[in-house]
Formats: C-alpha cells, structure tokens, sequence
C-alpha cells in the first residue's frame, strides 16, 4: 500500500462537493426456470468519486492542478475523506473507544486492525481502516478506555499496537474509535479546465477510484 502512496490528505474544501461512494460487483444468472443465481465477485466494496462537480473558483482550480501535478495523474495515490462515511461512529457523531470491535484477546496477541461494520438484522460486512487520521483513534479492553501510552498507531496501515502491559487478556474484547480517510488515486491522467466567467471555472469530471491491497 506504501508504494507509490504520498501520505497527504486532499483538501477538504476540494473534496465537499464529491459525489461517489461504494461500488460492488456482483454476477447474475438468469435460470431456465425464471429464477437466477448471484454471485459476489469482489469480496469488498471499491469506492469511486468525482470531485469535478464541486469546484468553482480560480483558487480551487489551481489548488486542484498543483494537488494534481504533484501525484503526476494517476501515478501516486493520496487520502480523501469521504464527506459521508469517515468516522467509525454513527454519522455525525464522534468517536469513542467502543466504537467498533477490533478483536478478542488471547493473553498474547498484541497486533490488532482496525475495521468497521456495517451491519443490519439481514446482515454484516466488515471493511479494514487502512488511513486512520494521526492522533484520533481511541481504544478500549473490555468497554475501558486503554491509556494512550499503552498503545501506538500506524496511521499509515491501520494497525494498532497495543504495549505489553496491556496485552488484552483471553476472552477480553478490543474496541477502538476514529476518523479515517480512504487511499484514493486519480482515475485520469488529464485535467480539462473550463473558464466560464472572470475569476470562476469549472471542471466536467475528477475521477478517483478506491486503492485496494
């Protein structure tokens, strides 16, 4: 994931306007009988965007294009934040330590991921967190907050490291809380910018499609 990764966010003020979210694939079988059959080919959802729509004036332009010259198109993949879905609570609520369950202790492990689930009475999906935001998450062993000392995170990957004297013990669950962002890259390698009056501008489309492992 690090390879051809820059560690930077796109600007938020880009990124308030994107339409886009979670894509799948599935495959249908119509049957000779009138029924059919599905098939998941991917076994996670892809996220796509376009963040063309809501850009406006000159300065989002050209922060855009220095934003996007600096990846080199489609060569480099950066953060987004999804204007929707980026915090492991409900929406528009903060994180906290009991968020989302990350694991259950064996008296040994100390190496967890984080994910999130969504998840109804028909059903669940867990998705890893691979870009934490630096400095927001929160974990807790058995509904108790964890100290921050006792713990370390790679915002670059999402693993959380939990140090040796509060290695959860068997049974104990792990839970954390956070803000994440999504690894994204450019789906173009070309920007067409259009100057349609003094000081404004538009762009028809910004692609950016969801970096998976």
């Amino acid at each position: 994931m690090t390879q051809g990764f820059h560690e930077v966010r796109l600007p938020l003020r880009l990124s308030l306007g994107a339409s886009g979210g979670p894509g799948r694939r599935t495959d249908i079988v119509a049957l000779s009988n009138g029924g059919e059959t599905r098939n998941a080919r991917w076994a996670d959802a892809r996220r796509r965007y376009d963040v063309g729509t809501g850009l406006r004036g000159l300065e989002d332009l050209y922060e855009l294009i220095e934003f996007f010259e600096a990846r080199r198109g489609q060569l480099y993949g950066f953060r987004f934040r999804d204007p929707v879905d980026h915090v492991s609570a409900a929406y528009g609520q903060p994180p906290t330590a009991i968020d989302q369950s990350i694991g259950v202790g064996d008296g040994v492990t100390t190496l967890f991921a984080l994910t999130k689930t969504y998840a109804d009475t028909g059903g669940a999906t867990a998705r890893r967190i691979e870009k934490p935001v630096d400095g927001s998450v929160l974990v807790a062993i058995n509904s108790v907050p964890v100290d921050p000392g006792n713990y370390s995170v790679d915002a670059a990957t999402g693993q959380v490291v939990i140090a040796p004297g509060a290695t959860p013990a068997p049974g104990a669950l792990v839970t954390a809380g956070y803000e994440f962002d999504i690894p994204v890259r450019f789906d173009i390698d070309r920007i067409e910018i259009s100057l349609a009056a003094f000081k404004a501008g538009s762009v028809p489309t910004v692609p950016l499609t969801e970096i998976k492992p």
